[in-house]
């Protein structure tokens, strides 16, 4: 009677066993597709690529403040301009960092704060504080930069031509999703950031899966009689707050 009543139970059993083994089986391979693919860009909710970059100026727009640089490996020879710029812009408007300028062959960084429509910089052989003209060395008021209308993200509506590009893992922890989009920027948009700007200007614009501008890539003739060059520009730690004064 024993062997009765064990003999049927194990067949039982051993098909519950394929059933949770197969059930796992298909939640492992399901979860191992998704990571393959890098994940869904900002895109992946049906959004145009005009979209995304509005929604990227948006979240710019209203953000309290965040990190920029502003770089480039290839300022043209002879050139007065902007070799590096770093620091903290607000929505006050105000920015505080530095700038590295290239004047008559030679880098100097120069510590900036801008704030109530003024620029102070510590120059070159000077003591404290001046109150200066930033077109003088080829560069806006950094203030101006985080302007919804004159600033960064201004460019993003003024491109035409966006198309989206792949979409891979980044950041920090590589845990995020980064989506480039490329597309064309007037000099009419470009000018509000480095004054100098004439043409028409290759863009590429990096956004992550928070819809979050991280980098734009700009490439063209920044500077009067100067060839075509590369400005990148960084953008992080958005929701800075800082009281930015004059010094």
């Amino acid at each position: 009677m024993l062997r009765s009543v064990v003999g049927p139970v194990r067949p039982a059993r051993t098909l519950a066993a394929l059933g949770l083994a197969a059930t796992l089986s298909t939640a492992l391979l399901t979860g191992c597709s998704g990571d393959d693919d890098g994940g869904s860009g900002p895109a992946a909710d049906d959004q145009t690529p005009e979209e995304v970059l509005a929604a990227a100026k948006t979240a710019f727009d209203e953000t309290s403040g965040l990190s920029i640089r502003l770089s480039t490996d290839d300022l043209p020879e002879g050139v007065t301009g902007i070799v590096d710029a770093a620091g903290t812009g607000t929505h006050a408007p105000a920015f505080e960092g530095a700038l590295t300028v290239r004047i008559f062959g030679q880098e100097a960084e120069v510590p900036v704060v801008a704030v109530d429509d003024k620029v102070f910089a510590q120059l070159p052989l000077t003591n404290g504080w001046q109150d200066i003209d930033p077109t003088e060395y080829g560069a806006p008021d950094p203030a101006d930069l985080m302007s919804p209308d004159r600033g960064f993200s201004a460019l993003l509506p003024a491109t035409t031509g966006v198309e989206e590009g792949e979409s891979v893992r980044g950041g920090e922890k590589n845990d995020q999703v980064l989506t480039e989009y490329t597309g064309t920027v007037p000099d009419t948009a470009v000018a509000n950031v480095i004054p100098g700007a004439s043409g028409d200007f290759d863009a590429t614009y990096t956004v992550d899966d928070d819809g979050l501008l991280t980098s734009a890539v700009l490439t063209g003739v920044f500077y009067a009689d100067s060839p075509s060059m590369t400005y990148t520009i960084d953008f992080a730690d958005y929701g800075t707050e800082q009281d930015i004064t004059a010094p």
